[in-house]
């Protein structure tokens, strides 16, 4: 549906020109979403594809062993799009105080995205309302540390920024002026909290989403909040019990039909048209998500029978595998930390399983060396290597 400009223009001076900055109106959308047989459907599929992602989690073994490197790879991925250059191994390394062979800078962004969500996800669990004041938490850990310390964490933006250009005069688009953020985060916030009417958590994902992005309310790091915000959203409203679904690389993929869909609900309201390209982005994601962890299910469970043959070191390598599917990066002082094995048996133990070709030693060295579990890797990695940077904001 073809609808007029969804919001109004104001006038704002700026870095010595005068340009006009978008102010959205309010969700939910006016007139309200023309609910046609075929986005109904895309809707629909979409809700049952996270019903699959939400149930296949619970048939896993240990629950707790994959979202937490998937997390890590939706960090790299989203960042990635900020322009960082970051792989999972570079953010598993430093996280374990390794320094790898990438600017600091950039590891540094990724794993703050790995401790704003987290942050994020705890504060929901803890019964804290998904809100501005939880917002503005989350944004403070995305930007502690690194290019980001000097954006004002975890304040909303008190001068002008835009997006794309050079200046604001070439800028493909001008954010609200300054002293409308906060009246349009405030009514943000109400439709997050289901005023002036219930939304549907889907929905509502998809409406917020485009809104914060819109509203720019941040110096820096609005593209990575706003793509984390999807997730907290549906964690906070149960549709998913475990942080699994992350759209970072299917907007990766289709960046250019992303940022035209934004720009058609900003000056046409073609809502229904961005609501189509969400619902697919779901479907498709949570359908590579469930295939993701049934694979790497698939193959610790091929892993565990080989390492059955080891006999007598079976059940050490079985230990230190187990510790492998959480932490596919390790070193062996961390392999004895976390499963409370000798010194002698896990490096024993480890050179079973790099003689089996299941593990391999990275750094060459022969003391201080850092293992990695390959074929885990190769399948989390996948898609992280497709090209892309979304346009700066400044």
């Amino acid at each position: 549906m073809k609808r007029s400009l969804q919001g109004r223009y104001e006038v704002v001076s700026t870095t010595g020109e005068q340009v006009r900055a978008f102010v959205p109106a309010p969700l939910p959308p006016f007139p309200v979403v023309d609910w046609s047989p075929a986005l109904r459907q895309r809707f629909d599929e979409a809700l049952v594809a996270l019903g699959r992602l939400d149930s296949v989690t619970l048939l896993l073994p240990d629950v707790a062993v994959f979202p937490y490197t998937y997390v890590r790879k939706e960090a790299v991925l989203s960042s990635m799009i900020e322009g960082t250059q970051s792989s999972l191994s570079d953010l598993l390394l430093f996280e374990m105080e390794e320094q790898p062979g990438v600017p600091l800078d950039d590891v540094r962004e990724v794993s703050n995205y790995v401790t704003a969500m987290e942050h994020g996800l705890a504060r929901l669990r803890e019964g804290f309302p998904l809100s501005l004041r939880l917002l503005r938490e989350v944004h403070q850990k995305l930007l502690s540390g690194g290019r980001g310390a000097t954006q004002n964490p975890g304040e909303f933006r008190n001068s002008q920024n835009w997006i794309g250009g050079t200046r604001p005069g070439n800028a493909i688009f001008v954010p609200p002026p300054p002293q409308q953020v906060m009246p349009c985060m405030g009514a943000l916030e109400l439709f997050l909290n289901d005023q002036p009417e219930p939304t549907s958590p889907l929905l509502k994902a998809a409406l917020v989403h485009v809104q914060f992005e819109t509203i720019h309310p941040f110096l820096d790091g609005n593209g990575r909040l706003g793509r984390l915000l999807i997730a907290l959203l549906l964690c906070e409203r149960k549709v998913l019990r475990e942080p699994m679904l992350y759209l970072s690389l299917f907007f990766k993929a289709h960046r250019q039909a992303y940022y035209e869909l934004l720009n058609r609900v900003r000056l046409d309201g073609d809502w229904e048209s961005w609501l189509d390209f969400f619902a697919e982005a779901v479907t498709v994601t949570a359908g590579q998500a469930v295939d993701t962890v049934q694979r790497l299910d698939v193959m610790g469970r091929k892993d565990r029978e080989r390492i059955q043959t080891l006999r007598r070191a079976a059940g050490s390598a079985l230990r230190l595998h187990h510790e492998l599917l959480r932490r596919p990066v390790a070193t062996a002082r961390m392999l004895e930390k976390q499963t409370g094995l000798s010194h002698v048996t896990v490096n024993k133990t480890i050179d079973h399983l790099v003689e089996m070709g299941l593990v391999k030693e990275i750094t060459g060295h022969r003391r201080n060396r850092v293992f990695s579990y390959p074929a885990y890797l190769a399948i989390l990695n996948e898609g992280t290597e497709l090209p892309g940077k979304e346009p700066a904001s400044r």
